[in-house]
């Protein structure tokens, strides 16, 4: 993937920061948290309808150039910078709704007799503490990921693209800037009219079957939604033809086999085999997530003497003003890990061992979370956080609160850390400090935990979660995961494990490989998990977004590195914004809330 970054890890219209400019400023800090609440209050909203959470970090952009530029003329791009990087900070710390919504959906199994719901204020400061450990701990790692290995961030890249081009003067920035007002454009009205408020006049997925190769409902098929173009623009095509690799094996071969084998159950539908595409996930998710988390680790184990040498640098070389002080990451991660662990036991009357597992544990798979995000631009937190279950299915096997309550924090240390890392590359490019960037991320995540704490329950109070409510499939994934784990059943299928040793081992030869003459001959292994567990309609349509990409570069390379990012901008720019504007409209009665 390095070399590969090395190539196209450029923006066009880039100029160095002036001396003397200003980027940590009072109206920046002010703008950051105004954006921050915004996002904050209506990400849940996204994510437990429409189950997914689309690219923030391109949607704080916009809105840290709307509320500097009314305001203000002369802003420049460095304080948008701090702006976005709030709104991403907060928007992530909302997107763990998923496990508020999971307690919820589990207290409405009569069966169970399951009653317990963290208050808002608990919500809060679970998220809080949770949030700034995952911030600190991702702090060191910003010299090997982003400039060591240089790893894409795709939307870190994007963002940082939105910024240069809305910060642009002259006719320099006029067709990058007409090509991203296309790109959101088109995007955003293709996402509308997939919605119900949009009459649903494009269906969300074309050729489900792949003209007769996949099972119906198994999630093969290709995507309308041109955010997975875009997404597939800035990836490139070996990466994308990888994840295509794992999402041929999982939505296209796997479920052939595994209703043969009766492992999944299926129905017909106008005599055709149909199945559902949760009940494929379940088991594929555990061969994609030991090659992910083996081909990760491998990676990281193979370039050991770089990530020493990193906190070797940071620990003893002279401090640098530009970075956020180590001293007081190491105070500030023993102070918020001695907190979670009492806020844990204190919400979940956990015994105190728990939490200091689920807090160990959390680190290494936020190590491997970091890298998946950087070649893939797919944050894998639903895979950690159900590894994180299956781990406490074990050694709590009887405690459904604790199985959440575990997984919640790994997919809250793992989801800030990924956040941090986007904005990080976004900085890295247009040349923000890093230090400024930690502020404004550590001032805003308590924003959004306060924004998820008291804004979800008003949409489950007025929406429902559930039924004929907010599906958020996230959270019925987790919450049926719990119960199956602690119900004392298997939690790996039939075959199952033999399968995730084949492909962490898999994994592992193509990590070692990926070092080698032989590399570009071998598919990235972390892609190819990941593609594993990434619905394939997704995974295929980003594929034609490398293919559009590779055949821009082919016939001009200098025109493709300069238009072909705003372009790729914008298709994932759009749909975000949409997605954000919608329940802001329903909030105000503009739009109905049920379409």
């Amino acid at each position: 993937m390095q070399a590969e970054a090395e190539e196209s890890d450029e923006i066009a219209g880039i100029i160095p920061k002036p001396p003397g400019t200003r980027e940590f400023t009072f109206r920046a800090v002010i703008a950051g948290m105004v954006v921050a609440a915004v996002m904050g209050a209506s990400y849940p909203y996204i994510v437990l309808k429409l189950g997914f959470g689309p690219n923030v970090s391109v949607v704080a952009a916009f809105f840290g150039y709307l509320s500097l530029g009314l305001i203000f003329r002369n802003f420049n791009r460095w304080e948008n910078n701090i702006v976005q990087t709030a709104g991403t900070s907060a928007a992530q710390t909302a997107f763990m709704c998923v496990i508020l919504a999971a307690f919820d959906l589990l207290r409405q199994n009569t069966s169970l007799g399951y009653t317990f719901s963290p208050t808002p204020f608990q919500s809060f400061l679970w998220l809080s503490v949770a949030s700034v450990l995952g911030l600190l701990l991702a702090v060191p790692l910003r010299r090997h990921y982003v400039v060591d290995e240089k790893l894409k961030y795709a939307d870190g890249f994007a963002a940082a693209q939105t910024i240069v081009v809305l910060d642009g003067r002259g006719p320099e920035a006029r067709y990058p800037a007409a090509l991203l007002a296309v790109g959101v454009v088109v995007s955003g009205l293709v996402f509308f009219f997939q919605t119900p408020w949009g009459g649903h006049g494009i269906p969300e997925i074309i050729a489900p079957t792949m003209f007769g190769l996949a099972l119906a409902g198994a999630g093969a098929g290709l995507s309308t939604g041109v955010l997975s173009i875009g997404s597939g623009m800035i990836v490139g095509l070996r990466v994308t033809v990888s994840m295509a690799i794992g999402a041929v094996l999982s939505w296209v071969i796997a479920p052939h086999i595994l209703v043969d084998l009766g492992i999944v159950p299926h129905t017909l539908v106008d005599g055709a085999i149909a199945v559902k595409r949760n009940d494929v996930l379940r088991w594929v998710m555990w061969p994609g997530t030991a090659m992910i988390i083996c081909a990760g680790l491998t990676s990281l184990a193979l370039k050991w003497q770089t990530l020493a040498r990193t906190f070797k640098d940071l620990s003893t070389g002279p401090e640098n003003e530009e970075e956020f002080p180590l001293r007081w990451v190491m105070i500030g991660v023993v102070v918020s890990t001695v907190l979670l662990v009492l806020v844990q036991i204190w919400i979940f009357q956990l015994p105190w061992w728990a939490p200091v597992v689920s807090v160990m544990l959390s680190l290494p798979l936020m190590l491997v979370g970091l890298r998946v995000l950087g070649e893939t631009n797919w944050g894998p937190i639903s895979q950690l956080t159900n590894l994180m279950q299956v781990a406490f299915a074990a050694l709590l096997p009887a405690s459904i609160t604790a199985n959440l309550a575990t997984s919640g924090t790994t997919g809250t240390i793992a989801t800030q850390s990924e956040a941090i890392m986007q904005d990080y590359k976004a900085g890295h490019l247009i040349g923000s400090k890093p230090r400024y960037l930690t502020y404004a991320q550590l001032m805003a995540a308590p924003i959004g935990a306060a924004a998820v704490a008291w804004m979800y329950p008003l949409l489950r109070d007025t929406y429902g979660i559930g039924g004929d409510g907010l599906s958020s499939p996230i959270s019925v994934r987790v919450a049926n995961f719990a119960q199956f784990l602690t119900q004392g059943e298997s939690a790996m299928g039939q075959y199952a494990t033999g399968a995730a040793i084949v492909f962490a081992v898999l994994g592992i030869a193509m990590a070692v490989l990926e070092g080698t003459p032989w590399r570009k001959y071998v598919p990235s292994p972390t892609a190819v998990g990941i593609g594993m567990v990434v619905p394939g309609f997704v995974v295929f349509s980003m594929v034609l977004g490398g293919v559009v990409q590779w055949l821009w570069e082919k016939r001009n390379k200098q025109v493709a590195t300069r238009y072909s990012a705003p372009l790729a901008s914008g298709l994932i720019a759009g749909e975000a914004i949409v997605a954000v504007v919608i329940p802001l409209l329903i909030a105000i009665g503009v739009l109905s809330a049920n379409g």
